[in-house]
């Protein structure tokens, strides 16, 4: 007889998971299916239902508003902090907005019902779900005022400290012309915005590889609806979120 096959080991790095007792993480931990986010991977579209939820290990979801015309913007983003699929505990079942990998990498999946059930229990889990919703309505609204009153450098520098923060390393894989779609301005504003970027010596661009190679400098130059949003998350889903 062959010998019988270990469980595979569990990846402790989605932030959200990283949160709950044992006893709460023991119960989702056999139904948390480890699967590959490829760049472009669509995990809900506008107005679809949801029927699992995600949590990120090192991958990133932007969550996209997309008009008629097929223009899109870059509402919010969701890496190993969090959780893609907020619609399908708070009742609404479906969202107006897309979920598309921007980053590629692996996430823990959980059938809707898992969540559900989980959410309803009214333990440890809701309370980090609800705090988490909020720090993401935060950085939904702080979004909208960054894309209204900020110039495209200081947006792009929020959208590159936003991506860092969710990622293991100091790159990211990205075309000027996603980076545009994610903030709804036109390619040459990126070019423009990058090449300053570029020259200050903030950063390397090459062929849709961006490093950070002055991470300061960067915050520097960031509007303030960065530290805003990272307040948030810090204050709700910290450490000592729950004590």
């Amino acid at each position: 007889m062959s010998a019988p096959q270990s469980a595979p080991q569990y990846d402790p790095r989605n932030q959200l998971l990283a949160l709950l007792p044992e006893d709460e993480l023991a119960r989702l931990q056999p139904h948390l299916e480890r699967v590959a986010l490829p760049l472009g991977k669509s995990l809900s579209e506008s107005g679809g239902v949801m029927h699992h939820v995600y949590f990120p290990l090192d991958a990133i979801v932007s969550l996209l508003c997309v008009m008629e015309n097929g223009a899109s913007t870059e509402i919010a983003v969701v890496g190993n902090e969090g959780i893609v699929g907020v619609s399908l505990f708070m009742g609404g079942e479906t969202t107006p907005s897309r979920a598309i990998v921007q980053s590629a990498g692996e996430a823990y999946r959980l059938k809707g019902q898992r969540i559900k059930d989980e959410f309803y229990r009214a333990g440890t889990m809701q309370r980090l779900l609800l705090r988490y919703t909020q720090a993401l309505l935060t950085q939904m609204a702080q979004t909208a005022v960054c894309n209204r009153h900020h110039s495209v450098d200081q947006q792009l520098c929020r959208w590159l400290l936003l991506s860092l923060d969710r990622l293991p390393g100091d790159q990211l894989i990205m075309t000027q012309e996603l980076i545009a779609n994610m903030l709804g301005v036109r390619r040459e504003g990126v070019t423009e915005s990058a090449g300053k970027l570029q020259r200050a010596g903030l950063i390397a661009y090459h062929r849709g590889h961006i490093t950070v190679i002055d991470r300061p400098g960067l915050e520097a130059r960031v509007c303030e609806c960065y530290a805003v949003v990272k307040r948030e998350y810090d204050r709700l889903l910290g450490p000592e979120a729950l004590l």
